[in-house]
């Protein structure tokens, strides 16, 4: 049941390739180990002109990737980091970004807070 939420930078205009969320979805999809039709992505992307980071103007090279994960749980210490890593790497490669512009956020477990067609996730 992992949710994805990716919201992508681009330049003013920036338009993204058709499949870019399918592609995202697959990528990972199989690095978190998941059965077909339970990974979702919901991909955004936020035009260069409504981003800035303070004292700063970045380069097209150097724009964010945001990514917010939510599961049923969140794995604890070095399965963590590793999850986080192999995200970040799919990430990176699936939107043409290095790994350094990749941010992942985690939000709280979805189990018993988050449901789906009124079932709660357990």
């Amino acid at each position: 049941m992992p949710i994805i939420d990716v919201e992508l930078v681009t330049c003013p205009n920036g338009a993204v390739g058709a499949g870019l969320a399918q592609s995202l979805a697959d990528a990972v999809g199989r690095t978190l180990s998941s059965p077909p039709g339970q990974t979702w992505v919901r991909l955004r992307v936020l035009s260069r002109e409504h981003y800035a980071e303070s004292g700063s103007l970045l380069e097209i090279s150097d724009l964010p990737v945001f990514v917010t994960v939510l599961k049923r749980s969140i794995p604890a210490g070095s399965d963590l980091e590793a999850e986080v890593s192999a995200l970040t790497n799919v990430i990176a490669a699936a939107v043409g970004r290095t790994t350094s512009s990749v941010h992942i956020e985690y939000a709280p477990a979805a189990s018993g807070r988050l449901s789906f067609g009124g079932k709660l996730v357990e």
